[in-house]
């Protein structure tokens, strides 16, 4: 079954194969994966990570989507973003494009992912987090509503080193 949400500006759609190519001109991009525990990739893991995505959507029941985000006016592809659910949570994030950076459309993608998760998917709490550096997305998370709950000390190891994240969520009722 196909997954298309739309926005006022934006749509959040399952990706497919040819979609590989603007996937990568923003996750080989050192300055977009700064914060983030993979990339920058190479062509090879860009596509592996498209068939990953697009196996995604094989899963009974389906628990994880990672969907890709278009401009509704002209389908250009500008970033990506995710939620996967886990009992009565769900954990979403984003990525996006530099060039598409300060308009509104991290907020915007990732409140229909809020509006997703507590609507279709029946979940209790959706949460995210980011890395204490990365104040662009910790800032995303507060316009949407989520709350910082705190930071997880060295929780992650990527990049060769120890990492602190920033956790926010939103409980279906404060949504």
């Amino acid at each position: 079954m196909q997954t298309t949400i739309r926005t006022e500006r934006l749509i959040l759609r399952d990706p497919v194969l040819d979609d590989w190519a603007a996937i990568h001109e923003y996750s080989s991009d050192p300055d977009v994966v700064r914060h983030s525990m993979w990339g920058p990739n190479t062509e090879e893991e860009t596509r592996e990570y498209v068939e990953q995505m697009i196996e995604m959507r094989q899963e009974q029941p389906r628990m994880s989507y990672e969907l890709v985000v278009t401009l509704k006016d002209s389908g250009e592809l500008i970033g990506g973003c995710g939620i996967h659910k886990a009992g009565f949570n769900a954990e979403i994030g984003y990525t996006f494009n530099p060039r598409f950076w300060g308009r509104g459309y991290a907020s915007e993608a990732a409140f229909a992912l809020l509006r997703f998760g507590f609507e279709e998917l029946g979940v209790h709490r959706i949460y995210a987090t980011c890395r204490p550096a990365n104040e662009a997305s910790a800032n995303v998370m507060k316009r949407i509503g989520m709350q910082r709950e705190g930071r997880m000390r060295e929780h992650l190891f990527f990049k060769g080193k120890f990492h602190d994240s920033e956790l926010y969520s939103i409980l279906r009722q404060e949504f």
